[in-house]
C-alpha cells in the first residue's frame, strides 16, 4: 500500500506512514494493515520489538481520514464510520497490549488517530517539533482511540482541560501529561532507529534520551485543577467565568467554541474512564458516543464547518454549555447492548 510501508528490517517489524502531503492521515485501509502487522508480528520471533515512524517534517499522524465518514454521513449511511471506529479501536488496543516493545517517533503533529496509532506503545519518542493534541470536541466528537485513557490519567484534572479545550502540548508537556516517554533530538533518530533495526533492543532509546524539556502544563495545574475539578462542563464553565485572570478569560473562550454536547460528555468519559483504568473500557465508552455521533451529536456539522466549508462557523445542537442537560449525556453514553464495542475472543 502507497500510503503505509510495513516490513521487517533486521529484528524489528517496521511500520512507517508515508501519506506526507496528507499529513499522514489514517485512512481505514491503513488502520487495517497496521492491525494486520501486530497480529503477523506478536509471535515472530524474528521480531524483537516494532519501530513506528513517518514520511516527512509537518505530521507523524495529525489524525483519522474523515471524508468518507461526511460523505456516507450526510446520506443517512453511518454504518461505514461505525465499521472504521469498531476495527481502528480493536487496533488500538492491540498496540496498548502489545506484548513486545512497541516503539513510536513522533514529530509535528500528533492528533486524534495519530494518537491511536503512536501514543499506546512502551517507547514513545518526541523531539523538538512535537504537537500532540486530541481536538475531537471542535468538530463534534469526544477523545477516542484510546485517548480517554491517557488523559484520564493525566495529572490532577489535565486530563479534562485538554479533553475540552483541545489544547496542544509541545514535548514537555507531552511526557508530563503522559503522551510520550522520552525526548531525544530529532536529528538522532535515524542513527537511533538503524541501531533499533540492528538489535531490537528498546533500551537503546533511555539510553539516548535527554533531560526532559520544560512542561509548561506543570505551572497552570493548580489553576485548571481548581476549575476543571467541577462537577459538570456547565459548572467548569461557570468556575472559569468566575476568574477574572487571563488563563480563565481564554480558556472560557476556547471552551465555548467547542461543541457543548461534546464537551460536556467528553467529562463525563474521561472521568467514567477514570474508574475503568483499563484500555478496553476507554475504548467501548468512547464507542457509546461515536457510534450515535452521526446521527445523534455534532459530528457531521463539525466535519462541514471545519474541513468541507471550512468557515470555522459550526451550528452546533445546543448554544450554550449550560444547555446540555444530564439526560443528553446520559444518553450519548448508554450501553450499546449487542452493538457494542467488542474485543476478540469475547463472546458478548
Amino acid at each position: 500500500m502507497s500510503d503505509i510501508n510495513i516490513r521487517i528490517v533486521g529484528q524489528t517489524g517496521r511500520i512507517t506512514l508515508t501519506r506526507p502531503k496528507a499529513l499522514n492521515a489514517l485512512s481505514y485501509e491503513m488502520a487495517l494493515a497496521v492491525e494486520d502487522a501486530f497480529d503477523a508480528w506478536r509471535d515472530d520471533d524474528r521480531v524483537k520489538m516494532i519501530v513506528m515512524d513517518a514520511e516527512g517534517e509537518k505530521a507523524f499522524c495529525a489524525g483519522g481520514d474523515i471524508q468518507e465518514m461526511y460523505d456516507t454521513g450526510t446520506k443517512g449511511d453511518f454504518e461505514y464510520g461505525r465499521k472504521f471506529w469498531r476495527d481502528e479501536y480493536r487496533m488500538n488496543a492491540k498496540i496498548f497490549n502489545f506484548p513486545k516493545p512497541v516503539a513510536s517517533f513522533l514529530q509535528g503533529f500528533v492528533m486524534g488517530g495519530g494518537v491511536g496509532v503512536g501514543c499506546h506503545g512502551s517507547h514513545r519518542v518526541v523531539g523538538d517539533s512535537c504537537k500532540i493534541a486530541m481536538p475531537e470536541v471542535g468538530i463534534g466528537l469526544i477523545p477516542d482511540v484510546g485517548g480517554s485513557l491517557i488523559l484520564a490519567r493525566a495529572p490532577g484534572r489535565l486530563g479534562e482541560y485538554l479533553g475540552t479545550t483541545a489544547a496542544r502540548m509541545g514535548p514537555g508537556d507531552a511526557i508530563f501529561v503522559g503522551f510520550a516517554d522520552h525526548y531525544v533530538p530529532e536529528d538522532q533518530w535515524p542513527d537511533l532507529i538503524a541501531q533499533l533495526e540492528e538489535t531490537g533492543d528498546a533500551g537503546l532509546i533511555e539510553a539516548a534520551a535527554l533531560a526532559l524539556p520544560t512542561a509548561p502544563l506543570s505551572e497552570l495545574q493548580d489553576q485548571i485543577d481548581t476549575h476543571f475539578g467541577a462537577d459538570s462542563a456547565a459548572l467548569i464553565a461557570s468556575s472559569l467565568g468566575n476568574d477574572d485572570g487571563e488563563f480563565a478569560a481564554t480558556t472560557l473562550k476556547t471552551l465555548r467554541r467547542n461543541s457543548p454536547l461534546s464537551v460536556a460528555c467528553t467529562i463525563e468519559i474521561i472521568r467514567r474512564v477514570r474508574e475503568l483504568n483499563t484500555i478496553e473500557g476507554a475504548l467501548r465508552t468512547e464507542f457509546r458516543f461515536t457510534y450515535r455521533s452521526g446521527e445523534q451529536a455534532d459530528f457531521l456539522e463539525g466535519i462541514r464547518a471545519a474541513i468541507i466549508d471550512k468557515d470555522r462557523n459550526p451550528n452546533w445542537r445546543h448554544a450554550a454549555l449550560e444547555d446540555v442537560s444530564e439526560a443528553e449525556v446520559a444518553a450519548m453514553l448508554a450501553p450499546l447492548e449487542e452493538d457494542g464495542l467488542k474485543f476478540e475472543g469475547e463472546e458478548t
